[in-house]
């Protein structure tokens, strides 16, 4: 049993969903000015990343079976074989403990999310994402979660169109994902997510195209409303079109993996970040 299969287990690549808790104040302008980089913001997402991995490790112990029958999760941690299940349950109480005991010491505010964040991801695992749609809506409510916990701990207000626009490139992003395990398992598809019995290719086609439409007009109304942004909305939609174009290339619509493998989706993301930390802070 290898460390670094025991570290695959917790996702580290994962954790990049949570910088989404620092959105708020760096978007407001209050990144330099609010605690989020003192020990504070980081014993924020240290929490957020321990009960994250704690529940990644439990959806792949309900998963494991499944996982085994694609061609690409069957060689994770717990479906190869490489991490026993006792050692997996021990780890998910470690970190989920952990990270819970953290944010009762230091970062109290974070606790309900936190809480809501297991009851969604539980619910998902064990029912709700084997419901068409319901599946798409469940991890939408994830990046949500974060999103609002960022907004509490820093005491960020979360403006109306920013809540909007990550809701729906949540939606793009799980769309895009549901399709391309839909055209790489093919007729074997049900066998490991049911959900995939109520898509076709054309559905989950038309609501990545409805929700790419919608994220440019949610952000591009955001950035009205905060004008010195507005020249991040090129970048934005060349984000959004490369995404696209690799789903539709066969390549995998994870998020995190697509970000980390397509230079291009890199580049443009770290370009992004760029000129808003240059348009708000210079």
């Amino acid at each position: 049993m290898s460390t670094f299969a025991t570290l695959a287990m917790l996702r580290p690549k994962q954790w990049t969903k949570n910088l989404i808790l620092f959105f708020p104040p760096f978007l407001s302008g209050a990144l330099l000015t609010s605690n989020c980089l003192s020990a504070y913001g980081l014993l924020t997402l240290i929490s957020f990343c321990s009960v994250s991995s704690a529940l990644y490790i439990c959806n792949d112990l309900i998963d494991m079976e499944r996982d085994r029958l694609h061609p690409v999760k069957r060689l994770r941690p717990l479906a190869s074989g490489a991490v026993s299940t006792r050692l997996a349950a021990a780890a998910a109480a470690l970190f989920g403990l952990s990270g819970f005991v953290l944010a009762i010491l230091a970062v109290r505010p974070l606790i309900p999310y936190l809480l809501l964040y297991c009851a969604v991801t539980v619910m998902y695992s064990t029912w709700l994402k084997h419901i068409p749609v319901v599946d798409l809506f469940c991890i939408s409510c994830g990046f949500l979660i974060r999103l609002q916990a960022g907004g509490a701990v820093f005491r960020i207000e979360i403006s109306e169109w920013l809540f909007l626009s990550v809701f729906f490139l949540s939606l793009f992003l799980s769309s895009g994902k549901r399709l391309s395990e839909l055209n790489l398992l093919g007729a074997d598809a049900a066998d490991h997510r049911v959900s995939l019995c109520g898509y076709s290719g054309g559905t989950l086609d038309a609501m990545l195209q409805i929700t790419a439409a919608t994220v440019l007009v949610t952000y591009s109304m955001y950035t009205l409303a905060h004008p010195q942004l507005v020249y991040t909305v090129p970048l934005c939609t060349f984000g959004l079109f490369r995404y696209i174009l690799r789903i539709k290339g066969g390549n995998s619509g994870d998020p995190t993996e697509s970000l980390f493998k397509d230079l291009p989706l890199l580049f443009v993301s770290i370009l992004w970040a760029l000129l808003v930390a240059w348009s708000i802070y210079l």
